[in-house]
């Protein structure tokens, strides 16, 4: 029977110790100039999922908020609805319950200030979440009824519209900052105030009623293209990205990253620039990729010898660029793609060079980096040789090739010869390959996230380590394909995609266990729904910024629209 077998880091406390067994002292104070001052996941926690982290009752409603919205989003995003014909939701109503769940997370998960206690939501925010929620939604709730009466406005509309811009306002504020709010707010300050304007802004105002309506009753302010964006594409490609990293994509691009470039000059910070560039391919948030890699990259990086301030320079850079790294790029480019009316395959296609030639010049000045300064890489492993790793880079990269290759004229072979039955043998052979990845990861030692701050590191075993996590690719390719050869919607590509992504999280450990010949296999199973359902969690609380930041753009842009804005701006222009 074979056992678990675990690929860890080496210290070796030999190399550390005098001749009378103690430490040597260079080596404590290696490990107090490598203790991070300050926990990089704690900045993460505030920055994309929320300063808070409730207890008791509150945790359970925030959760079950989030992964209830997560299985929405799924759920529109998905062919289900018109093929069971149940809870069919058009374009409008899901924008409204997409702010409505977002603000009242978002009330829920960031306090009011930065100082506000963070294991308890006080009293005056679950009463700002419900009243948000409700105002968030009023669209889906009376969606019917609104349609019957457009620009008739009642009492509950006007006290919905009113009081649904003050909370966004003020979730602005908590969840993306001061300055989106204030410019928000000033737009609406522009709106009315039209008449008092300089003569070059002027415009003869607007009434309340109209300012109703088109801010918050239509799909011309806060519930405009923007919002629409974040419910039909952005979120499920930011889910796709948070279920990938609990699967442990994250950690097997590291790992490769090392395998394959730890050892040359500068070797952590190369390793550095192309881990974050194939996290990049799964994350559009820039701070999510710098703390995956960073936390691991930055220590190593200062141990080789790069000043603090260079290694988090590297790092973030590294980790920025991954907004314009396909398939799965920041929300500015599918923002992008609605605005200009050019598909989203279409800027993954032109974003896609300068995303490498982006990343390739960051190597390069990395690589000038340490030879100026002398840097050299991570101790090699035992027994390898450069023209060896060489030798297994070429055979890598041909075998993509040949992969690539294989599925690209195999497919549309199979596409040509079975017709509309071809959707069945594909899954199929989808369903083969990733049972014949997960024997060949079943025969190496699994990859466990490694201490930084170890005293020595060892690089990770090269083969090993690029076959111990193969089956993370095929989202990734399904992804690819889908969206760029297929031709789908970004929304249905992401939803195939992250459908295989779920069998994998909830299949991957107990199948490894019975491949290995582990006695209890199922009993793997509930790690797998528990990765499941905090992806389903995190993914949601990875996108309250995103949609609360796109409903205040909306004022902006409704702000525009309703005072002819616009026009002006383009004579002055001219």
């Amino acid at each position: 029977m074979r056992g678990s077998r675990v690929v860890r880091s080496k210290t070796l406390d030999s190399r550390l110790r005098g001749n009378d067994g103690t430490p040597k002292r260079r080596a404590t104070r290696v490990a107090e100039i490598e203790k991070p001052s300050l926990d990089v996941r704690e900045l993460v926690q505030q920055a994309d999922l929320g300063g808070r982290k409730p207890v008791g009752v509150a945790r359970f409603v925030l959760a079950s908020v989030c992964i209830g919205w997560s299985l929405l989003q799924l759920w529109y995003s998905s062919p289900l609805p018109f093929t069971f014909h149940a809870f069919i939701l058009n374009d409008t109503e899901m924008r409204a319950l997409h702010l409505g769940l977002a603000l009242f997370a978002g009330y829920l998960a960031y306090p009011f200030r930065k100082s506000s206690p963070r294991d308890r939501i006080p009293i005056q925010d679950w009463v700002f979440a419900a009243v948000a929620a409700f105002c968030g939604a009023y669209l889906f709730l009376f969606y019917r009824e609104l349609s019957t009466r457009p620009g008739q406005p009642t009492q509950l509309d006007f006290a919905t519209a009113i009081v649904g811009m003050v909370l966004l306002l003020e979730a602005t504020r908590r969840v993306v900052g001061p300055p989106l709010a204030i410019i928000a707010g000033l737009m609406l300050v522009y709106a009315f105030a039209g008449p008092w304007m300089p003569d070059v802004i002027q415009h003869k105002g607007v009434s309340l009623s109209k300012a109703v309506s088109h801010y918050w009753l239509t799909t011309e302010g806060v519930f405009g293209v923007a919002v629409g964006v974040s419910a039909s594409y952005i979120f499920l490609f930011v889910l796709f990205g948070s279920l990938l990293e609990k699967a442990g994509a994250g950690n097997y691009f590291i790992k490769v990253a090392f395998a394959f470039l730890g050892h040359m000059r500068g070797g952590p910070a190369k390793a550095a620039v192309v881990s974050s560039g194939m996290m990049g391919m799964i994350s559009g948030s820039s701070v999510a990729n710098v703390v995956t890699c960073g936390t691991f990259t930055i220590p190593l990086m200062k141990r080789v010898g790069y000043t603090a301030e260079k290694a988090g320079a590297i790092e973030t850079a590294a980790g920025v660029d991954g907004q314009i790294m396909p398939p799965v790029m920041g929300a500015a480019a599918f923002l992008m793609a609605e605005y200009v009316g050019v598909s989203y395959a279409e800027i993954c296609k032109n974003a896609a060079l300068p995303a490498v030639i982006s990343y390739i010049a960051l190597f390069y000045i990395v690589h000038l980096e340490a030879c100026k300064a002398g840097i050299k890489g991570l101790p090699p492993r035992a027994g390898t040789s450069p023209l060896g790793r060489l030798a297994g880079i070429v055979m890598t990269l041909a075998g993509l090739v040949v992969f690539a290759n294989v599925v690209y004229y195999g497919l549309g072979w199979i596409k040509d010869l079975f017709g509309d039955a071809a959707i069945w043998i594909v899954l199929g052979l989808l369903a083969g390959v990733y049972l014949a990845l997960l024997r060949i990861v079943a025969a190496e030692p699994d990859l466990v996230v490694d201490d930084p701050n170890a005293a020595v590191i060892e690089l990770p075993p090269l083969k090993e380590t690029l076959l111990a996590g193969l089956h993370y690719l095929l989202p990734v390719v399904l992804l690819i394909w889908v969206l760029m050869v297929e031709h789908l919607s970004p929304g249905l590509s992401a939803f195939y995609a992250t459908a295989l992504l779920i069998a994998i999280l909830l299949t991957q450990k107990p199948l490894i266990a019975m491949f290995r010949g582990e006695l209890a296999p199922l009993s793997r199973l509930s790690a797998g729904w528990h990765d499941l359902i905090d992806g389903l969690g995190s993914g949601a609380r990875n996108m309250i910024g995103i949609a609360i930041a796109t409903a205040a753009a909306g004022i902006v842009v409704g702000t525009v629209s309703i005072t002819g804005f616009g026009l002006v701006m383009t004579d002055l222009v001219e």
